[in-house]
């Protein structure tokens, strides 16, 4: 199978036998070996442990999802998809020339006012899929040719989706797979999750807990935000991308710039360039917008009621260039 494999790329047809050997060898999926190990299949009954007094996430809820108690979060003992697909628009390593293969978890530790995809996240219950049901999807997104599965809000999912990965990589599939979360996640989750995830791609939002209370309801945001950051730098280092531009291993932040400075992001900043890697690859976002609760009940929130402004975005891209951060997307 690797000697007949061929990539194709923008400005190459394909590349030479011995560089296919050397991609395939350099770029497969971490979940693979414990696959074959027969690790998989304990992480997912140790996972699923965890759903029998919830505490999957940080909220820790302590229902029993497995006899069809929920939490804040909604959601019982299947996960609920909203969507999934192809998609075009993510960082530039992920969704290449063929897209990311993205898979839209409903419902959402987090309960952020200003929410860009509340339909999705806070108002919509999805469609419950049984954990064959998300690996035939996993599946499928290979067979159109995205280049990675894209888990987007997995955090209160997390037994549900080993358990899926397991059923697909079972039956071929063997592409990398991007931990999409909002940054608010369990370090003991995340040990279940190390060797299984290529790419995580946290959001760190806040470094003000009493704002990330206001704006969020999680007053320890900033806290297990860097906690988990750190554990997910550890688990896969620095982004890695091969020849042709696509990422394969490593953390990905993102990072979005609120009005009036709000989501402190030098201080986010300096936690990087010291704690984690001057290296690692940020996503400093300005798409920005009213939206929600902001937009609904624009007198409760009139610090958030407006778009920001360049001057505001450009400082923030100074503040990360002068702490040295080099890898940034923009």
């Amino acid at each position: 199978m690797i000697t007949t494999r061929r990539y194709t790329s923008p400005g190459k047809r394909f590349f030479s036998h011995s560089i296919i050997v050397l991609i395939m060898a350099t770029t497969s999926p971490a979940y693979l070996t414990l696959l074959e190990t027969g690790q998989l299949s304990q992480r997912v009954r140790d996972a699923y442990a965890h759903l029998e007094s919830c505490d999957v996430c940080p909220l820790r809820c302590g229902v029993n999802r497995l006899a069809g108690e929920l939490g804040i979060c909604q959601t019982g003992a299947l996960a609920q998809v909203s969507s999934y697909g192809s998609h075009p628009g993510e960082e530039r390593p992920l969704s290449g020339w063929r897209g990311s293969g993205t898979i839209f978890f409903a419902r959402c530790n987090l309960r952020c006012v200003f929410c860009q995809n509340a339909d999705i996240s806070q108002l919509s219950t999805g469609r419950e899929v049984s954990p064959n049901e998300l690996a035939a999807m996993m599946l499928n997104l290979q067979k159109q040719g995205c280049h990675n599965i894209n888990l987007v809000s997995p955090s209160h999912v997390i037994p549900q989706i080993l358990a899926a990965i397991e059923i697909a990589a079972s039956k071929g599939l063997m592409l990398p797979i991007v931990y999409n979360t909002g940054g608010y996640d369990s370090l003991e989750m995340l040990s279940l999750l190390e060797g299984v995830i290529d790419i995580y791609m946290p959001d760190m939002k806040y470094a003000d807990p009493d704002l990330a209370f206001k704006y969020s309801r999680v007053r320890d945001y900033p806290r297990v935000n860097q906690a988990a950051v750190l554990e997910m730098q550890r688990q896969v280092g620095d982004l890695q991308v091969d020849e042709r531009g696509l990422a394969w291993r490593g953390l990905l932040v993102r990072h979005l710039v609120l009005p009036e400075g709000l989501a402190g992001s030098e201080e986010i900043f300096k936690f990087l360039a010291e704690k984690v890697s001057k290296s690692v690859y940020l996503n400093i976002m300005a798409q920005y917008r009213p939206a929600f609760k902001v937009r609904e009940l624009p007198g409760s929130y009139p610090e958030l009621n407006r778009y920001i402004h360049l001057g505001e975005y450009q400082a923030v891209i100074n503040a990360a260039k002068k702490l040295g951060l080099t890898r940034l997307d923009l």
